[in-house]
């Protein structure tokens, strides 16, 4: 039976702090106008639950989830520019 305890040496190159990395922050910063948007159409939805929908309630969903879907759009453009493909 072999021990599954990590030697000194290889536990020093693989601690982790508990912080994000760079590249993760740069992805996260990356990502924020996507994660804004999808938080707004959750607090939109989130306020129609205990009530009827009002015509007003239905634009102001209809609006989020179209910001949704043009942040997902140029977040998609963004990457396939990079990645020098098309999207």
């Amino acid at each position: 039976m072999k021990s599954i305890i990590t030697l000194p040496a290889t536990s020093q190159a693989l601690a982790f702090d508990g912080e994000p990395s760079a590249a993760e922050l740069d992805a996260i910063e990356l990502e924020l106008p996507l994660i804004a948007a999808e938080v707004d159409l959750l607090d939109v939805e989130i306020m129609t639950l205990d009530r009827p929908a009002t015509e007003l309630d239905e634009r102001r969903v209809r609006r989020a989830r179209h910001r949704v879907l043009v942040e997902r759009r140029n977040l998609t453009n963004r990457f396939a520019a990079e990645s020098g493909g098309a999207a």
